[in-house]
């Protein structure tokens, strides 16, 4: 008897939490915005991420609501590049969008020299990038909206006034 008191009384304790935690998701209130209570213009904004829109959460929903919000403010250049990010975003995996935010994380670790470093490779591989496009099948990406004089390439010769190993005339 006192064995079987025991087991009932072990069963209810490990029975009743489960019980009330399925009580408290069934409640839980769906996170907020919805996709259908954004403005048409902020739909036609986020567009790239709708079909990740439901399995995000409260928090990073409304940094997106943010980010269209600031977006008719954003030159032409940065329109055109966030919805490009937002489409690239939206065909990773999960797996390579975890990979992608522990790299994040751990650039922002960095010192920032170290930081510069990386970010002067960077544009250094986007340039090589940009000059030979037959190393990469994707498009050859845009060129950093800064750059320094000493990272900027000399602009190609003109072909008419100058042959394979002999410098153009001054002009």
């Amino acid at each position: 008897m006192a064995k079987a008191l025991v087991a009932l009384t072990v069963w209810l304790c490990l029975a009743l939490p489960a019980a009330a935690a399925q009580v408290t998701d069934a409640k839980k209130k769906p996170v907020r915005p919805a996709w259908s209570e954004l403005t048409p213009a902020q739909q036609k904004i986020l567009a790239p991420l709708a079909s990740e829109w439901d399995a995000m959460d409260a928090t990073r929903r409304k940094k997106w609501v943010s980010i269209a919000q600031h977006y008719p403010k954003m030159k032409q250049q940065q329109q055109q590049r966030l919805q490009k990010n937002m489409t690239d975003w939206a065909k990773l995996t999960p797996e390579q969008r975890k990979a992608a935010r522990d790299k994040y994380q751990a650039l922002k670790k960095l010192p920032p020299d170290k930081r510069r470093e990386v970010t002067a490779q960077w544009k250094r591989y986007q340039q090589s990038l940009a000059a030979n496009p037959e190393l990469s099948p994707s498009d050859a990406p845009a060129p950093p909206e800064t750059q320094s004089a000493e990272t900027t390439p000399p602009p190609p010769a003109d072909p008419g006034t100058a042959t394979a190993g002999t410098p153009a005339p001054a002009q």
